[in-house]
């Protein structure tokens, strides 16, 4: 089986592509492993500040797995530890942003939600269709999309498997920008490129109390919240943001 993800860095943005076009970028196990060993690196490299995803070709962001790879008998427990790739995305500590066109199905869907801000084309078709071929995802879809999209809407994806459009996920709150095609690209480009110019102290504090609110009672997390504000208030980047606004001039944080 082709296929692979790989990552390119600059200006502090890791671009991580999964690449199999020919096959709407559907996931082999040897391409789980690689995008669990990117993650790892991106989210320990100092000079990577914000993470764009996107899929390979013109075709699909991402098909989820290759059934065919699906369609061998791994043992219970060698499946049970198999790599989960929405999970290794979920578990980067910097800013992650999708950059969605066509097909975004099933784990490409649950990529997509592990990202925390997606910005989609017009051709994009997000959908769970694990329910039609027998089985429910184990990326995390039934627990991120109802606290994204409401219960009821989370119950008709999933339930029916049948994809939306990107108008309709705009709608429902399943992604945050819709444009054409040809923009969708650049757009996502330079919204990555805007975070990884923020301060990295702030910006991880940010996603970690919002993180946090998903799972917290409303009074831990604000108490949360404020342990982070605390920790952002003694670095140097707090300096440097405050001589810049009295400077007229935009911050040159050092993540630190």
């Amino acid at each position: 089986m082709s296929g692979t993800v790989h990552v390119t860095i600059g200006a502090g943005v890791a671009t991580i592509v999964i690449d199999r076009p020919d096959k709407h970028n559907a996931i082999t196990p040897p391409m789980a492993a690689d995008l669990a060993r990117i993650c790892r690196e991106v989210d320990a490299d100092d000079a990577v500040r914000a993470v764009l995803i996107r899929g390979g070709g013109e075709r699909a962001f991402s098909a989820g797995s290759d059934l065919n790879a699906l369609a061998g008998d791994r043992g219970v427990w060698e499946f049970r530890n198999r790599i989960e790739y929405a999970a290794v995305v979920r578990d980067i500590t910097k800013p992650v942003v999708a950059h969605l066109q066509g097909w975004v199905l099933g784990g490409g869907l649950e990529i997509a939600l592990a990202a925390d801000v997606r910005i989609a084309g017009r051709s994009a078709k997000l959908g769970a269709p694990e329910v039609t071929r027998g089985w429910v995802g184990g990326g995390g879809a039934s627990q991120i999309l109802p606290r994204i999209v409401g219960v009821g809407r989370a119950m008709q994806l999933l339930l029916s498997g049948e994809p939306v459009s990107a108008e309709r996920a705009l709608a429902m709150g399943l992604v945050q920008e819709v444009l054409d095609d040809a923009d969708a690209g650049a757009r996502a480009t330079a919204f990555v490129a805007s975070l990884a110019a923020l301060s990295p102290v702030a910006t991880q504090a940010v996603k970690a109390a919002v993180r946090a609110s998903l799972e917290m009672p409303y009074s831990a997390g604000i108490r949360y919240e404020n342990e982070l504000h605390v920790v952002c208030m003694q670095s140097k980047d707090r300096h440097e943001g405050i001589e810049a606004f009295q400077q007229r001039r935009e911050g040159k944080f050092e993540g630190r």
